[in-house]
């Protein structure tokens, strides 16, 4: 059984490979409608319906990366239990199933009031241990699986979809000749974006220092009200050297992003007051997040974090282990992709 469903997905995967192949076979230029004798092209179409059917290739992406990675946890289980000698079941139950501990029972207690069940607690305590157990085991076999892939040296050449991107005058850190440039499109009132803002830093400045860049787009978000003025606040603190400070800072204190805030965080860095303010008053900054919103734009995007790396998209809660894979996988590449970008190193 097990296997059918994973030879299911396997032609899942092998059929979205055919498709793709299939879209390449497609000359720019080929006519893909008529209107009133009027010729439609493959090229006017991707060109005027871009945002849509990017998000589409991003969708269908996510389902075929998702199919793909059942897949190899399939085969590196399989691989495992043909060097021991054992059915997968088998050796699931001996290095993930064992290993679970049963809960105590204060915390099958605990688990009991938070059901708020009208049944007593004698009643659905055989329920409750059973569910705890394969919560547990499901756990332990994920964790077991993930040793697995690692030691198996998994390299994955599933990429994100292509995207063309206009010049983004941002803020970036890192060699301006990097060969891996990442693109974040980011609010600062985004939750995710602060908890990725840690990671991005831990692997531009420490993983991949000298291998890779981030520019920071700013998109800030329509509900998110403070959002946009944070955006102009760190490029006004970038006008005194100070962007990637501030930048920092605003994650630091993303829950305090009044006017009145945004100047005492200025004041924590000691910049000039009167100059931060001027800027800060004047919106001087608010024609340049304007023009990062309008090209995040021009890619469908409605929320954030969403990243262009070397002209690959990603977007959503990504973790930073997806972002590691995709940047090693660029440059394992013979000719690792650039997106083109013009730099602003504040």
């Amino acid at each position: 059984m097990i296997l059918r469903v994973f030879i299911s997905l396997a032609l899942v995967c092998a059929l979205g490979s055919f498709g793709s192949g299939q879209a390449l076979a497609n000359d720019a230029s080929s006519v893909v409608a008529r209107v009133a004798g009027h010729p439609l092209t493959r090229d006017e179409l991707e060109q005027k319906e871009s945002a849509d059917l990017l998000q589409a290739r991003y969708k269908y992406y996510l389902t075929e990366k998702a199919a793909l990675d059942k897949l190899i946890d399939q085969e590196v289980l399989e691989s495992e239990a043909r060097r021991e000698k054992v059915t997968v079941d088998q050796l699931l139950e001996n290095h993930a199933a064992k290993q679970v501990k049963d809960p105590t029972e204060d915390q099958l207690e605990v688990f009991y009031e938070g059901l708020q069940s009208d049944q007593p607690y004698s009643a659905m305590r055989p329920q409750i241990l059973d569910r705890i157990r394969q919560l547990r085991r499901t756990k332990a076999g994920l964790a077991y699986v993930k040793e697995l892939r690692k030691k198996a040296d998994v390299h994955i050449a599933l990429e994100p979809p292509a995207v063309s991107i206009g010049s983004i005058d941002a803020p970036t850190t890192g060699p301006s000749d990097a060969p891996v440039r990442i693109i974040e499109f980011a609010d600062y009132q985004c939750p995710y974006c602060k908890k990725v803002a840690a990671e991005l830093k831990q692997l531009v400045e420490g993983t991949f220092a000298g291998k890779a860049s981030l520019t920071f787009a700013d998109f800030p978000l329509p509900m998110h009200h403070n959002a946009e003025k944070a955006a102009e606040a760190a490029r006004c603190a970038g006008d005194q050297g100070k962007y990637w400070e501030y930048h920092d800072g605003l994650f630091d204190h993303q829950t305090a992003l009044e006017v009145s805030d945004l100047k005492a965080l200025a004041g924590t860095l000691k910049l000039n007051p009167e100059k931060f303010g001027h800027c800060l008053d004047s919106g001087a900054q608010a024609p340049a997040i304007a023009k990062t919103l309008a090209e995040g734009k021009k890619l469908g995007l409605t929320g954030t974090p969403s990243f262009v790396i070397n002209g690959r998209f990603i977007s959503g809660a990504t973790d930073s282990e997806t972002l590691r894979d995709l940047i090693e996988q660029e440059l394992a590449s013979p000719e690792p992709r650039q997106t083109k970008t013009a730099a602003n190193n504040s």
